[in-house]
């Protein structure tokens, strides 16, 4: 665990390590399936800006990754149910992704990680430049 202090006070960097390291840590632990980096994006990509329909191109644009690195990471969420496929009936060339019922319980969970790290990790004082001591 990252736990150096600067002058008694946790350094901002070193704070947002931490605050990662505890999510991360508590969420192998668990039984939840273990995504990728680029998966976890896509699929916060997909669920949080959920106006607009996805694509692979739209998210390979979006995250600068190649159509190929898309498919292959949504092929993994979908085995897990955390996406669905649809195909446009008007248009049959055009594959839309969805978000699943699955999907937004997963991502409820992981958010619940981040809040219990944030107080886990919240009692040591931020030292940020810009930030009163």
């Amino acid at each position: 665990m990252v736990n150096a202090t600067t002058g008694g006070r946790q350094s901002g960097t070193l704070r947002a390590l931490d605050l990662w390291y505890h999510v991360m840590a508590r969420h192998v632990r668990g039984t939840a399936p273990d995504l990728t980096s680029r998966q976890m994006a896509l699929m916060l990509e997909i669920y949080l800006n959920d106006q607009r329909l996805h694509t692979v191109r739209e998210l390979a644009a979006t995250l600068n990754l190649s159509k190929p690195v898309v498919t292959r990471a949504l092929d993994a969420m979908s085995r897990h149910g955390f996406v669905r496929r649809k195909r446009d009936e008007k248009d049959r060339r055009n594959v839309y992704l969805h978000r699943t019922v699955k999907g937004s319980t997963y991502l409820a969970e992981f958010a619940g990680l981040i809040r219990e790290a944030e107080m886990a990790v919240g009692s040591a004082p931020d030292t940020s430049p810009g930030t009163a001591p």
